[in-house]
């Protein structure tokens, strides 16, 4: 406990004497301060015992000690002491009057008592208070830690809530709650889970009071303290603490000591994770090699459960930015994204450091531990992750909608960066037997992905879709225009419409009057037309590939003629 009035006026070495304000003498003092300012006010910071011989008061005015005494107490002053035998051989009526009205503890200070030694007094008192704080601290760390070793986060909670007389809770990275103590305490736990949610959206270490905050508990309400664990950018969980009061120093070395030790229980180990990633590579090369039962066998509980059920195999990739900003359609449709959308979605790229397949592997995970569900994460080369995750579950969800805010935040920029961008594969749901035909089907959907610039692409979208967005590549274009250009000069000197002519010729199939009813033409000129298609290309439109390729460089340019004109 800090020094009070009450300790002050006990100690015997003061002498000190209450002349009013009795009821306040358990008013803690925070230091001790002399002036004889008519004013002090504006040097004070509240909580401070002042000492004063009223050099330059007139004590012995009513009016002016009783706004004397009403701007101390406004400052938040702990009590006034008044030495005897300097300028007044006793505290004038007027102040003493004055401050029993305000309820400010009077002393009287005796000539042999020096300032100066109550000053020592409140110094020391206060120094073997923090020492007591420290050392209380030190043996709390030291049972905490006990318990943690011996029963784990419920017996470091247990400890916990002893040493600040209140509740303790820990909370998962979903913000869901673990463990309480004392028991009783589930259900407050689980009325602060939004405000736990909110603060593991904050990068960590982050700290927040909900509850009683401000007001010590006096609405009866719990002052509650959440604090994040965790090493990284996302917290692992959360501690909330509840107590009737704000921590005192003591309290507070416990609560540091808890977090401290719930993120070491908590934070997976870097070679543990590296253990765990060299079993997960060890399942896929498995699966990938076509045996699922050895692959099963060396899963174990670690991954077996994913193997038990279709999977989706994600192909993660961190494709160039100039590369992406090639294609069109980067993002998200831009019709369907509001300002606020894609605010929000470059608060979560923010948030990502610009790591967005790390911040990938995070969503995954974290959604992983929310769920319950395995999931298993990859390297692939230096640029590339493979994620296997069940199918129609909480982690393939999760990853597609942050794939989907990457895309928003792409489509809301205005300007490229240099960093790199996220692309995503997805591959049909598969089992065990079919790793490599799944592992196939995200590389092509990744493929797609690229060349599309989308960011996700589930490989259902690859088999049902056309192959005409698959010709927006610019080697493709390339071919096209080289393939065509010596009709297109033929048709700009305006001796005929060759380009339109084959296209609404290859259109029908070869049909040579619905062709021509298409042209508006007679169909022997549609047959001089395409004789002269033949004459410049050098190719004979019998054959079945040369009719082909054509089609697909007509259909190419004119993409790009669509893409240009929007």
């Amino acid at each position: 406990m800090p020094p009070t009035l009450a300790s002050l006026v006990h100690h015997s070495a003061l002498k000190l004497t209450v002349r009013a304000g009795k009821e306040r003498l358990d008013t803690p003092v925070r230091w001790v301060h002399a002036s004889e300012l008519t004013d002090p006010v504006p040097y004070m910071e509240g909580g401070e015992l002042l000492l004063i011989t009223a050099l330059k008061l007139d004590a012995e005015d009513a009016d002016a000690m009783r706004r004397y005494v009403k701007r101390l107490v406004g400052a938040g002053v702990a009590g006034l002491g008044f030495a005897v035998g300097v300028h007044y051989e006793q505290i004038p009526e007027a102040l003493a009057d004055a401050a029993a009205e305000e309820g400010l503890p009077l002393l009287e200070v005796p000539r042999r008592t020096p300032f100066l030694a109550i000053s020592k007094a409140v110094s020391a008192a206060i120094a073997a208070d923090q020492y007591r704080a420290v050392t209380a601290g030190f043996a709390a760390q030291r049972e905490l830690t006990r318990q943690a070793l011996s029963d784990g986060p419920e017996g470091l909670l247990s400890a916990l809530a002893s040493q600040v007389d209140g509740w303790a809770a820990l909370y998962d990275a979903s913000g869901a709650v673990v463990a309480t103590a004392p028991e009783w305490a589930g259900r407050r736990a689980a009325r602060i889970t939004e405000d736990v949610e909110r603060l593991g959206d904050r990068p960590a270490p982050a700290s927040s009071v909900v509850g009683g905050e401000g007001t010590d508990g006096e609405d009866g309400e719990d002052r509650v303290e959440l604090h994040s664990l965790g090493t990284g950018r996302r917290s692992r969980g959360a501690l909330a603490v509840g107590t009737a009061s704000a921590l005192g120093t003591a309290e507070r070395y416990a609560v540091h000591s808890a977090i401290a030790l719930l993120t070491l229980v908590t934070e997976r180990s870097r070679s543990l994770y590296a253990a765990e990633q060299r079993i997960g590579a060890a399942v896929l090369r498995m699966l990938l090699a076509g045996q699922p039962d050895h692959a099963r066998g060396v899963a174990g509980d670690l991954y077996g459960g994913l193997l038990d059920a279709p999977y989706r195999m994600m192909l993660a990739e961190a494709a160039s930015a100039s590369a992406g900003r090639a294609r069109a359609g980067g993002g998200a449709d831009a019709d369907e994204v509001d300002a606020a959308g894609v605010e929000a979605a470059s608060a979560v790229l923010a948030e990502a450091g610009g790591d967005l397949v790390g911040g990938f592997v995070e969503v995954a995970e974290a959604a992983a531990a929310r769920s319950g569900e395995a999931v298993l994460v990859v390297p692939d080369g230096e640029r590339r992750l493979v994620v296997l995750a069940a199918d129609g579950g909480a982690v393939v969800a999760a990853c597609t909608r942050y794939a989907h805010t990457v895309g928003i935040a792409r489509s809301g920029s205005e300007q490229g960066t240099d960093e790199d961008e996220l692309v995503v594969g997805v591959s049909a749901p598969a089992g065990p037997v079919a790793a490599g035909a799944a592992y196939k089907q995200a590389e092509q959907a990744l493929s797609v992905a690229r060349r599309r610039g989308r960011v996700l692409v589930e490989h259902e979208e690859v088999a049902t879709g056309s192959v005409v967005p698959l010709l927006a590549d610019d080697a493709v274009r390339a071919f096209a225009d080289g393939l065509l250009r010596a009709l297109h000069e033929h048709d700009a000197t305006g001796r005929g419409d060759l380009v339109a002519s084959l296209r609404a010729w290859l259109s029908r199939h070869g049909q040579w009057d619905a062709a021509a009813a298409d042209l508006g033409v007679h169909r022997h000129t549609l047959r001089y037309r395409m004789r002269r298609v033949e004459e410049i290309l050098g190719r004979s439109l019998d054959d079945p590939d040369v009719r082909m390729e054509l089609w697909l460089a007509l259909k190419a340019t004119a993409s790009a003629t669509a893409s240009a004109g929007e």
